[in-house]
């Protein structure tokens, strides 16, 4: 009894499949590190996503250097991290500037050894609509979401190249997948970051350096009350703030800390983090003009131009009684557990 070629062709895909799913998981458990006893630099890491992260790290005992620009939060970071056992080395350093950076990986090499794994996770937000942005907004998105990065990395690259052993781990964002209404200096920064992390990571393979891009949708990190609002500040801030509290559209910091962790643990390409940061990426490849459509509709929804115009408001100097209300209570809470209030 003859075959059909549809038959065929529906056997060879699933023997496609199957065969590439067993060579993932053959890759990931050859691939597969530990992460006592390494040293990892987080960037950001005294707050939000970067707390989460350093103590999961320090969970597992992994020795941690983290930067910032504010000292008393490094100082609040490091007493917490050190209860974990492990050593926790605290610069304060403008990422955005060079010899900083630098200064910081060879101080961080002189305290507790080479650089096994980086993860360059701070980064700004600017909230505003295209008409108040400015060329400032987009200089100081690409040095601090992407220049730092591209520095930190060269950076540590000389001692992983000598050792043919190192992780690099990129925070970038869905803004990186798909540009997002007001917020077009961040995701331009992000686009930059996601074609390097993968254009990298082709090259460094060969050294047995995996670079990871991770690309997540809303955390739940209360970071919005140090994110930087443009034009009609309370409202942009309200919305990014209610936005940032969904339940079933956001994911708890914690949750996304581990999955980047994980990422990192296996060495993957890349990690898209959410169900709709997963929908909303996939339906770019296969209908973009349906997500350019989406979005035309979504800024329609959002605050028009006015306000406050190109000058800044911080979101904690942005509350309105629409922003502390029980709308935002996740939100409030993950900022109370991460680090993001001044004390």
């Amino acid at each position: 009894m003859s075959v059909s070629v549809q038959t065929k062709a529906l056997l060879w895909g699933l023997a496609g499949v199957g065969a590439w799913a067993a060579t993932k998981s053959f890759l990931a458990q050859k691939r597969k590190t530990d992460f006592r006893n390494k040293t990892v630099i987080i960037t950001g890491g005294s707050r939000g996503l970067g707390l989460e992260m350093a103590r999961l790290l320090a969970q597992e005992g992994a020795n941690l250097a983290i930067c910032a620009r504010d000292g008393d939060e490094l100082d609040r970071a490091k007493s917490e991290l050190e209860q974990y056992g492990v050593t926790v080395f605290t610069q304060v350093c403008d990422i955005t500037d060079k010899l900083q950076v630098e200064w910081f990986v060879e101080a961080t090499r002189q305290a507790i050894g080479p650089v096994d794994v980086l993860i360059n996770n701070a980064g700004i937000i600017v909230v505003t609509p295209y008409e108040h942005a400015t060329e400032d907004d987009f200089r100081e998105a690409m040095d601090t979401n992407f220049w730092s990065a591209f520095h930190m990395i060269n950076a540590v690259l000389p001692h992983m190249w000598m050792r043919k052993s190192g992780r690099i781990v990129n925070i970038a964002s869905f803004g990186g997948k798909v540009a997002i209404p007001h917020l077009i200096p961040y995701s331009v920064s992000k686009f930059a970051l996601v074609g390097y992390s993968e254009g990298i990571r082709a090259e460094l393979l060969k050294d047995d350096i995996y670079v990871t891009t991770i690309c997540p949708g809303l955390i739940r990190t209360g970071s919005p009350r140090n994110a930087i609002y443009k034009g009609q500040n309370e409202k942009e801030y309200a919305v990014f703030k209610i936005g940032d509290s969904l339940p079933f559209v956001t994911i708890d910091s914690g949750e996304c800390a581990r999955e980047v962790i994980d990422a990192c643990r296996y060495g993957e390409a890349e990690r898209i983090i959410t169900l709709t940061a997963k929908i909303g990426a996939a339906l770019e490849g296969l209908a973009p003009n349906l997500i350019g459509e989406t979005m035309g509709v979504l800024n329609t929804f959002l605050p028009d131009p006015g306000g406050i115009g190109e000058q800044r408001a911080l979101g904690k100097d942005s509350e309105t009684p629409l922003s502390q209300s029980f709308l935002t209570n996740l939100t409030n809470e993950a900022a109370e557990q991460n680090n993001e209030i001044d004390r």
